[in-house]
This record gives C-alpha cells, structure tokens and sequence, in this order.
C-alpha cells in the first residue's frame, strides 16, 4: 500500500493504492478524506481489484483550495474524472463514494463524462439527508469568517468520534483530525460544507430511476448521520440497487468492519466491467506511515 499524486489543475492530487494490474476502483471520500478506505484497501487488492482512494482538492493530503464553486457536487464529479484521465484510466469507471462522496458517485454515474461500470454507496447522502447541521451552519458566511482553526478542529473531533461509533480511539481520532491542521484545508472544508446542497442528490433520483447500472448500498445501521432508513427508501425506488447492512457499525463501517465491507465491495466491484490504463502520469511519494 502506498500514497502517490497526479497532477490535476496544476495541483497535487494525492490518493491512497495499491499498485497492482487488476479492475479499477476509485474510492471518493465526503467530509473527512481518503482515510475512511484505508481499512479496506488491502482486502480490496487482495481480492483483484485495484484500489484508488483520492482526496478531494484541498482536502487531505490533496494540493489546492475549493471555494464555494470548486467545492459543489457538479464541479467535484468533473474534478474526479479530469483525475481518471491524468491516471490514464481507459473505458468505464467503478466508483464507490462515502458521505457527501456518495453524491459525486451518484452524479458522476448519471451526468459524469465517463461511463460509469458499477455504483457502490457506502453510508452516502441521498434524497435530501443532508446536509446535517453540523455541515449546514457553514452556509452562513458569517459563521465561516469568524471559525478559528481551533474550532474547525474541535468540531470536527466531536463528528469524527461519533462516526467511528464503537471503533473510536484517541489514537484513531488523532490521525482523522491530522489534516484540519493546516488553515489550508480548513478553509477547503468549510467550503465543503457550504457548498453541500441535498438538491445535488434531490435532482438525480428521476435518472437514477432510469439507470441500468448495478448498485450495492453498504450501510453502517448505527449511523447517526445518515440514516439507515434513506438506504432502505433508495433500494425500493431505485432499480438494480441492492442494500447490505452491517450491524453494530457506524457512519465509518470500514473502520467497524472492514473485513465484511471489503468483501462485499469486492465482489459487487469485481463483476462490473474492467477498466484498464496506467498510472504513467503519477509520481509516487514514499510515507513511513502507509495512512498518511
């Protein structure tokens, strides 16, 4: 397991993989970043599939800033194939999204530029579930120019506990909250956050209805963020959906169980239809410690 970059937009686009020949999928993370697949990426890659978890500009190891524009759902899902092309990937995509990275999976799915072979959500918004308070009051300008560092960090110490639900450790939570560090990434977040808007998701159900392509839903069922009702809602009126649920987990099922979610995510992922290419264009860094 390594990290690597690609330049995208002139601006390091940093992603955690396992480099090996085998069916592509790209793993999008929501409000944290690429540290909620670690979990499951060696499984993944142990079953054949070619794991690829970026971080989203300006968030996590990822270069850049988002503002209000760059950071909306439209504009993420054509950032994320603009870093399908730099990797040189041919042919569909498999995508599997977390949180608000589920919407961008979802719109890359029925208004992306690429073909996309199969959809895996795993505790994803849809419909209108978000965005959950915590994210929605950095709507307000106001709100945003007068959040310190500090704060963004406490916040978000307080979201990432409860999403790790039982897994939750100080070390863990320690290496969650590593980014929001840099005022950087701070301000990339609460434009993030900002941005979230449920019409994103509220506007592809019609398409969604229509779309052939296999989707699994994976859910943690202690979530409190994303309910696991909206997945049960999304299975019965979206076709060809199928929903796992992982008990005693939540809003994070990788960290709760990653054995049962790498597995379910690699056999749904394996059947879709392989995607080829190589990382020519990538430039692989070395880390000491394989999650950073």
């Amino acid at each position: 397991m390594s990290r690597a970059t690609v330049l995208i937009d002139h601006q390091p686009a940093s992603y955690l993989t396992v480099e090996q020949d085998g069916p592509v999928a790209i793993l999008l993370h929501g409000t944290y970043w690429s540290r909620v697949w670690l979990p499951v990426l060696q499984g993944l890659a142990d079953a054949g599939l070619r794991p690829i978890a970026v971080d989203l500009p300006g968030l996590g190891r990822s270069g850049g800033e988002l503002t209000l524009a760059s950071a909306a759902v439209p504009a993420l899902a054509e950032w994320v194939s603009r870093f399908a092309d730099a990797l040189e990937l041919d042919g569909p995509i498999a995508v599997a999204g977390h949180d608000i990275g589920g919407a961008v999976a979802q719109h890359l799915l029925v208004r992306g530029t690429r073909e996309v072979s199969a959809l895996a959500l795993v505790n994803s918004v849809t419909y209108d579930s978000w965005p959950v308070p915590g994210v929605a009051k950095y709507r307000d300008p106001a709100v945003v120019a007068a959040t310190t560092v500090d704060e963004i960090l406490g916040a978000r110490r307080l979201a990432v506990t409860a999403a790790l639900a039982g897994a939750a450790t100080e070390p863990l939570v320690g290496e969650y909250l590593e980014p929001w560090s840099d005022v950087r990434v701070c301000r990339s977040w609460m434009n993030l956050a900002g941005a979230a808007d449920s019409r994103y998701t509220l506007d592809l159900v019609p398409a969604l209805q229509q779309s052939p392509t296999p989707k699994l839903l994976i859910w943690g069922e202690d979530d409190t963020f994303q309910k696991v009702e909206y997945a049960e809602r999304f299975t019965s009126e979206i076709p060809h959906t199928t929903l796992a649920r992982i008990p005693n987990a939540g809003h994070i099922p990788m960290e709760n169980a990653p054995d049962r979610v790498a597995t379910l995510l690699a056999d749904f992922l394996k059947a879709a239809p392989v995607t080829g290419g190589r990382t020519a264009a990538a430039r692989r860094l070395s880390f000491g410690d394989e999650n950073r």
